[in-house]
């Protein structure tokens, strides 16, 4: 089309070269106007033109033999003006003709404008076209399970496989406390757990005590009891999530954190496809959120790390979880709206933190006490464990000889031990009865099985009735267990005023302080002065001694040595002794008893001050106070 319009510009210009007078001709006029036309022709199309022509009413002038008339039908269609106008004169004709021209000119211009734009605008609609009809197949493919081949089915076969399977741990399942009543030995403890739990404001818990004697069992069985209360605050469907606190590490850069959540941005944490391609960060939760209305449960939570810790601290005080991200655009439209709810108003996690550990309350991060309530579970006593044989035997539907709960109880203070051997019994009974239906477990089942284990008794000494000079049992306490130390002491005539006194290296320090305490008060009573003889004071065994509580011990074997006489076997002490002989308060008063409880103690002595420390409902020991040397010596000399 520019072509043919420069071709007849040139032949124009040739013949205006070569007119006399430098004018243009009438014939030059109709070959410019004809050009226009076949310009215009080929513009529109032959068959657009006329169909153009034609509401225009231009088709007569079209097909004129008058210059004037054919110019003017020109200018119509150019215009697009369907109204009357007059004839352009001959001489303005050629004027006329040049502003044609530049109209066709912009014309032709704007159409290639045009038609480049919407060739582009085809490509980019073709390439959506072909991403819309990919995502089409795939989401077809996934529901017709076309993704699948021959390895991920077998791995799918596989998995259902393991799945179908009933693992080992199940057995532990079967014997796991599902109700209150079958909670054996924390009764005290439990009620409080209880109590904490079914108000309408339900209080954050830290449970203390040795491992396996049901702090887990206890929290799960305590969440369940009180859904089933009156105006419970927990529904039906509250959650109990459990956590190991020794499993939760988190990364400083927030890359990942399982407990609280964590961002996974579009390009380095892999967010989903269709948010990472547009730059958007998507939050996921934690535990928390998911603990939320429900319970959140950590086990040995005292391992936990303390900057996770103290994060957690922060989520308890506000209730949600605010996640953070250098990716996210607030002002960003392309982001769904539940992303930007939870950056901008964080994610509920409203839950009741039950913490169980243990470790001594001195060593657990301050904040994290001053949040919670504090429930304490005791170590379980031979009956306990014997309650605990007998009702694992109910549901593994064995039958046990009559001894095997004692044997057991005499070898584990903690249940979980104490059904590991039961089923560790039950499996060999099994493998020896040959498929017979009704199993018996036998003592020599449970003695085969602690021969392999290579346990041993845990009380290794039992005291017996009887006396016995320079001798006395004193108590000890580690972590939630007591237990008994035994002291002896020897005196010697030695030359006046050179004698020495001897006491184990590894005792510490505290505890030879104590002995030079009861020299003190020895001297104060008898008036002997041990610095005539040669004293030898062993704690049998070697054991270290942290804290005090040794010297009243100290003191009445000292006593009982160097006046000769003898002391109950059946008595065991504990007590700070002052250089006024005075009984002072010590700690782990609890755990002293029930260790001198699981020796054969009969009668204990402890300080007056400790009195409110003592369990009630105490069976099987006598528990008595004291306040000095003279009334300990009173109750445990004997002739």
């Amino acid at each position: 089309m520019k072509g043919i319009l420069k071709r007849f510009l040139k032949q124009k210009e040739a013949e205006e070269a070569t007119s006399e007078e430098g004018t243009v001709t009438l014939e030059q006029l109709k070959m410019e106007v004809d050009a226009l036309y076949v310009v215009l022709s080929n513009l529109y199309g032959t068959d657009k033109l006329i169909l153009k022509a034609s509401k225009l009413e231009v088709l007569g002038l079209m097909r004129s033999d008058n210059l004037s008339e054919r110019v003017l039908g020109l200018q119509k269609l150019v215009n697009d003006d369907p109204t009357e106008q007059p004839q352009p004169e001959l001489e303005k004709i050629p004027e006329i003709l040049e502003e044609i021209e530049e109209q066709i000119a912009e014309i032709v211009a704007k159409k290639s404008v045009e038609e480049r734009l919407n060739l582009a605008v085809a490509e980019k609609m073709q390439e959506r076209q072909e991403e819309y009809i990919k995502e089409i197949k795939s989401l077809v493919l996934k529901e017709s399970g076309g993704l699948e081949n021959a390895q991920t089915l077998k791995k799918l076969a596989h998995l259902e496989k393991m799945n179908q399977s009933n693992p080992v741990s199940s057995a532990i399942e079967v014997l796991r406390p599902q109700s209150p009543e079958e909670i054996i030995g924390q009764e005290n403890a439990l009620q409080a757990l209880l109590a904490k739990l079914a108000t309408p404001f339900p209080q954050h818990i830290l449970i203390y005590g040795p491992p396996g004697v049901g702090k887990t069992s206890a929290a799960r069985v305590a969440l369940e009891a009180v859904k089933k209360f009156a105006d419970s605050p927990f529904v039906e469907s509250a959650p109990f999530i459990e956590v190991d606190g020794t499993t939760l590490r988190w990364d400083p850069r927030d890359v990942t954190n399982p407990l609280l959540g964590s961002v996974h941005d579009p390009i380095y944490q892999g967010a989903k496809r269709d948010l990472a391609d547009t730059g958007i960060p998507e939050p996921k939760f934690g535990l928390v959120n998911d603990a939320h209305t429900g319970v959140l449960f950590i086990d040995e939570i005292g391992e936990m790390d303390p900057s996770l810790l103290n994060k957690l601290l922060k989520v308890l005080e506000d209730k949600r979880v605010f996640f953070e991200s250098s990716y996210y655009d607030p002002h960003d439209n392309n982001i769904p709206l539940y992303i930007k709810k939870i950056f901008e108003e964080g994610v509920p996690a409203d839950f009741v933190l039950i913490g169980a550990t243990t470790r001594e309350p001195h060593e657990l991060n301050p904040a994290l006490r001053s949040r919670c309530a504090e429930v304490y579970f005791v170590p379980l006593e031979p009956s306990h464990i014997i309650h605990i044989v007998k009702q694992a035997a109910r549901k593994l539907e064995v039958t046990l000889e009559d001894n095997i709960p004692d044997i057991i109880s005499e070898y584990v203070i903690e249940g979980r031990k104490a059904n590991s051997i039961l089923l560790d019994a039950y499996g060999l009974a099994r493998f020896k009865s040959l498929g017979k239906k009704d199993i018996i477990i036998k003592e020599d089942d449970v003695r085969e099985v602690l021969r392999s284990a290579r346990l041993t008794p845990y009380v290794h000494k039992k005291v017996t009735p009887g006396k016995e000079i320079g001798r006395i049992m004193g108590l000890g306490v580690s972590g939630f267990l007591g237990s008994l130390l035994e002291i002896e002491v020897k005196v010697f005539k030695g030359l006046a005023g050179k004698g020495t006194i001897r006491f184990n290296e590894t005792a510490g320090t505290m505890a030879r302080d104590a002995v030079f305490n009861a020299t003190a008060v020895i001297r104060n009573l008898t008036g002997e002065d041990l610095k005539n003889y040669d004293l030898h004071v062993n704690v049998v065994g070697g054991g270290r001694i942290d804290g005090p509580s040794a010297g009243l011990a100290t003191t009445m074997a000292i006593y009982s040595a160097l006046k000769e006489r003898p002391l109950r076997r059946d008595i065991a002490v504990t007590g700070e002794i002052s250089i006024q002989g005075k009984v002072k308060p010590v700690g782990g008063i609890y755990e002293k008893i029930f260790g001198a409880k699981q020796a054969g103690i009969k009668t204990v002595l402890i300080p007056e001050e400790n009195l409110s420390e003592v369990p009630t409902g105490l069976k099987g020991v006598e528990v008595t106070t004291i306040d000095n040397i003279e009334q300990a010596l009173e109750i445990a000399l004997v002739d």
